[in-house]
């Protein structure tokens, strides 16, 4: 599957061009013109990179860039969140909340895929707790004792809840 860059006609597009004109520079007191700035307008792209798997990108972009990443392709539920995310602009939070989100939900079936394999997480290593308690000991003990207190609260209230 081959993706045609769209028509490099970007005059639709307010504001494009408007540095191309190496006469209208308002850097030019401040700066020793080369000229070299300007010949970066016959830049040729790179050649297409082919899309094996499905790639996320801007709908502020007319199509992919020449070159990325195909190493982890959107799946499953926070694959989902991704998708729905990149309907949106990225001036929007509801481009970058669904985001944050799938990167959390990712890391819950991450595990849950470790468990499905038959390995079991150290999640207390693999979050950097050895490191944390030999260098930054009180405020790990801080962040435990906070998180134990709100852990029991929400268990209390759940359990007050069912009575």
């Amino acid at each position: 599957m081959t993706m045609e860059y769209p028509d490099p006609n970007y005059t639709r597009i307010k504001g494009w061009g408007v540095d191309a004109d190496p006469k209208n520079d308002p850097t030019y007191p401040m700066k020793k013109y080369t000229g070299d700035d300007h010949r970066r307008l016959d830049y040729r792209r790179p050649p297409q990179q082919v899309a094996e798997v499905e790639v996320l990108h801007s709908n502020e972009r007319p199509g992919l860039s020449a070159v990325f990443g195909t190493r982890q392709p959107p799946s499953g539920l926070s694959g989902q969140l991704r998708r729905f995310a990149f309907r949106y602009s990225e001036n929007s939070f509801a481009h970058w909340l669904p985001l944050l989100l799938a990167d959390r939900v990712n890391v819950a079936e991450g595990i849950l895929n470790d468990f499905r394999n038959g390995i079991i997480p150290n999640i207390m290593r693999e979050k950097g707790m050895g490191a944390e308690w030999k260098y930054n000991r009180k405020k790990l003990i801080k962040k435990a004792v906070i998180t134990l207190a709100v852990s029991l609260a929400l268990l209390s209230f759940l359990r007050k809840d069912r009575r």
